[in-house]
């Protein structure tokens, strides 16, 4: 499976902080045979063995997650009261070109002058080495942050502050890998009446919470 692109949800984020902030994501076939004498004279010349020589793939094992699980239940509401106050505890599942591999979830609302938004992602890789690999790719991309111990195979969290029209916005990123599935989780945060950002710890240790109930969701078998 080739990974795709975060959703436009995601990169459409600061949108609605700046709106808000106004207001107050031939197969088998070969070659011909050869004429059965060809073919006796080939099988008498071959040496004892040979046909078990050919490798096989019958055994491979297949990847531990076939399908993404449901991502708006991989978030308990009481978790989602607490990192997002005032949202609704069922979510809004983004649509996708294929469920089976790729499904986010987002939560979002504003109370008060508190801004937050929330988003859970499953990634169903071919393999665990593709899964791996993309893994890297993206923890790549985003430098300054650093491991998240004891959380799937692998796990990375970076936190950052952007400010457009003097509003701050800071927003907490959590990559985790498990076998051939990724898991990709967005927390943000900002406040319309200092114009201030939530704290870094905040948003890092929300990212990270909800990062390990959608780790517990993928649960420990095939989807």
């Amino acid at each position: 499976m080739r990974f795709l692109p975060l959703p436009l949800a995601l990169t459409a984020r600061i949108s609605p902080v700046a709106v808000l902030a106004c207001a107050g994501w031939a197969l088998t076939s070969g070659p011909a045979a050869p004429p059965a004498a060809a073919e006796h004279r080939t099988a008498q010349q071959a040496p004892a063995g040979a046909a078990s020589a050919a490798p096989s793939t019958a055994g491979a094992a297949a990847p531990t997650y076939a399908t993404a699980p449901a991502p708006c239940a991989a978030v308990p509401a009481a978790t989602v009261k607490v990192l997002v106050p005032g949202a609704k505890t069922a979510g809004k599942e983004i649509p996708s070109t294929d469920t089976d591999l790729r499904r986010t979830c987002s939560w979002n609302a504003l109370q008060g002058y508190d801004y937050r938004w929330l988003d859970v992602s499953f990634e169903i890789g071919e393999s665990d080495q593709a899964a791996k690999k993309e893994y890297e790719q993206r923890v790549a991309e985003k430098s300054g942050g650093g491991p998240v111990p004891g959380l799937g195979d692998s796990a990375y969290s970076v936190v950052n502050l952007t400010t457009e029209d003097k509003q701050e916005t800071r927003e907490g990123v959590v990559l985790v890998r498990v076998a051939n599935a990724l898991v990709i989780v967005t927390y943000n945060g900002s406040d319309f009446e200092t114009r201030k950002a939530p704290g870094t710890d905040e948003i890092n240790k929300g990212a990270i919470k909800a990062a390990r109930s959608a780790v517990a969701a993928l649960g420990g078998g095939q989807g």
